[in-house]
């Protein structure tokens, strides 16, 4: 018997999570020379992303909305704060609870980013309906994996 031919749900062709993985690294790889002059990793960006829409909003609130566990978030918005981008407050009502806000920093960070996506998105020779079909289907599977 062949090794092709022992496991056939062990060959790389049949795994969903490859080419998700490959093509995550391929989209972050185009953003990576964007954000880099403007001192952003992917992972701050899309943290800003999630701020942006209200402003503001809490550690756990971020945690869940970007599928990031506390552990990986801390550290990244500590190196934001000291960027001067965003502040972190403890509740008065709770102090478990870490208040996240965007500074006008953060605000004109926006300004500077906000073509990004369409940058992006003209990289991937795809047809729009093509992606949009894909992110409805990836958020599918997210939602099925909760």
């Amino acid at each position: 018997m062949s090794a092709r031919e022992d496991y056939p749900q062990l060959k790389l062709e049949g795994q969903l999570c490859f080419p998700l993985y490959a093509a995550a690294r391929k989209v972050v790889n185009v953003y990576n020379p964007l954000l880099k002059p403007l001192k952003l990793t992917y992972t701050q960006y899309i943290v800003l992303l999630a701020l942006w829409e209200n402003g503001k909003s809490t550690v756990g609130e971020l945690c869940r909305m970007l599928y990031l566990d506390c552990g990986t978030l801390t550290p990244l918005l500590k190196k934001m704060e000291e960027y001067g981008w965003i502040t972190r407050t403890r509740s008065k009502g709770d102090e478990r609870v870490v208040n996240v806000a965007v500074t006008d920093e953060g605000w004109k960070l926006r300004e500077q980013v906000k073509d990004l996506p369409e940058q992006v998105g003209g990289c991937i020779d795809m047809p729009r309906e093509d992606m949009y079909s894909l992110y409805t289907l990836l958020h599918q599977m997210l939602d099925a994996m909760d």
